[in-house]
Order: C-alpha cells, then sequence, then structure tokens
C-alpha cells in the first residue's frame, strides 16, 4: 500500500477530507474506556489528529515514511512506521501488549489489508469483550449536478481501470468487506455501514490535487497516460464555471463506517 501513495504523499494530506467530529464522537460512545487507541495505516494522521482529542494514548502506524512526516505532531500521538507484516511479538513492542487496546481504527485502508492476518492482531491486541474496531472509508466526491455529469463517466471509465480491485470495496461502501465483530450495542445492533457526511472546499485546482492524490492516478501515471488531459481538464472548468462560477464550491463525501467490538472469543 504504502508504494501506491509515497510518492504523492504531500498531494494527499493538502487534497484529501478530513473526517467529521460527528464520526469521532459515535465511535467514542461505543467504547467503554479511553485510554489507548491504534491507528492502523494513519498515512499523515488525518483520524489520529481527532482520535487525540478524545482518547489519552493514540499509537499511529504506516507502512511509509513520507506520509508519516506530513502528520501533526502532538504529545498524545506516538508515530511509528512499520513494515507491510509484523509479527505478533513486533506488535506487542511497537504497539501495544495483548488485551490493552480500547479502540482500532483503519481510515480508508482497510481494502488494502490482508484481513484475516489483522483480524487476528486486532483480537489479540483489543481489550476482551469490549474493545472496539472501527474502520471506514469515503466513496467518490458530489459537487452539483454539472460537475458531478462530468465526474461520473471519468471515474468510471478513465480512472476506475487504473485503481487495484480492493477499491470495488470502497465503492461498495464496505457493505461487502469480511467483518467478524459483534454489534457494539447502544443503538447499534448491526457492524453497519454507518454513513455520515464530510466536505471540504475546493477551488477547481484544489480539486485537480485531489484527483492526482490517487493512487489511480499515480498508476495511470507509470504506465504513460494523464488522466487529466487537456480535454478533461477543459471540461471540468466549462462545468465547474456553470454553476456558481469559477469561485470554490463545497466538496462532499460520504463516510461509511464498520464498527464492532472483539466479544469474549470463547
Amino acid at each position: 500500500m504504502a508504494d501506491l501513495f509515497h510518492k504523492q504523499a504531500k498531494q494527499y494530506v493538502e487534497a484529501r477530507p478530513s473526517y467529521p467530529r460527528e464520526l469521532f464522537d459515535f465511535i467514542a460512545s461505543k467504547t467503554p474506556n479511553h485510554e489507548l487507541v491504534w491507528d492502523v495505516g494513519t498515512g499523515s494522521g488525518q483520524a489520529a489528529i481527532s482520535l487525540a482529542g478524545l482518547y489519552k494514548n493514540v499509537v499511529a502506524t504506516d507502512t511509509s515514511q513520507k506520509q508519516l512526516d506530513f502528520a501533526p505532531k502532538l504529545p498524545n500521538i506516538r508515530y511509528q512506521c512499520t513494515t507491510p507484516t509484523i509479527s505478533t511479538a513486533e506488535l506487542g513492542r511497537i504497539v501495544a501488549t495483548e488485551s490493552t487496546v480500547d479502540l482500532v481504527t483503519v481510515a480508508q485502508a482497510l481494502h488494502w489489508f490482508d484481513l484475516p492476518t489483522f483480524y487476528h492482531q486486532v483480537k489479540w491486541v483489543l481489550k476482551k469483550p469490549h474493545g472496539v474496531i472501527a474502520a471506514w472509508c469515503y466513496t467518490i466526491p458530489r459537487i452539483n449536478a454539472s460537475v458531478d455529469a462530468v465526474f461520473h463517466p471519468f471515474y468510471a471509465a478513465e480512472a476506475l481501470p487504473y485503481f487495484e480491485p480492493a477499491r470495488e470495496l470502497v465503492d461498495d461502501e464496505y457493505r461487502g468487506i469480511e467483518f467478524p465483530f459483534e454489534a457494539v450495542g447502544g443503538g447499534a445492533d448491526h457492524t453497519g455501514p454507518f454513513e455520515f457526511t464530510t466536505g471540504r472546499v475546493m477551488d477547481l485546482e484544489a480539486f485537480f490535487r485531489y484527483i492526482r492524490s490517487w493512487s489511480a492516478y499515480q498508476t495511470a501515471k507509470e504506465k504513460g497516460v494523464e488522466l487529466l488531459r487537456e480535454e478533461v481538464v477543459e471540461n471540468f472548468r466549462r462545468a465547474w464555471s456553470e454553476e456558481g462560477g469559477d469561485d470554490e464550491k463545497v466538496v462532499k463525501f460520504s463516510v461509511h463506517l464498520r464498527i464492532g467490538k472483539v466479544g469474549d472469543l470463547d
């Protein structure tokens, strides 16, 4: 996964949306204790920074040091670069020991993981029975009818072939992703997905930076294909100006959360 994003780490931190406060408040309401979080695939710390305001300590790991270099530094966040696969012994040494973590979070990354291996590690570190795992993704942006009419066919026909197959799990809003955990209760009688909305104000150049932060953009570029070729850019410019002129616009993203508790593991 690190190879897909480290070349555009700067664009990633500048262009990607943040996550809504309501998402983190919902997650925090389902964890009985708020001592320790393991934020896996933290990237440049988009989720870790919010978690640090709700939990005493956050260990945020990623396989890309270049992305971690852009992460905000706070006294209760410890960033750690890891190899793509780590043993249980390494997990205990660099993240947390067995049954000591209140919450494991994965923002926009679960679809990249070797899920059986990862879930074994999650069940090892989480406190039993009420330790919680929360994983979420966000889907394609919504702007207005004019821009969306250009974006949707561009995404489906031009960009999607350059995404890894795991992207299908995101487009499916994590409905079909393996998630072997129990419902957390307290009004959440299933493991999701639960939907939230986030937004980011962008001008057109910022929107292009968002597209350039895609793994698909980098993959296409390495194959000699420029997704944002002149014709495509012009189509977006025309659509962008049709509603509200060339000004900044609110770009909205739907966030889809899977959440569950580890249970007793009998």
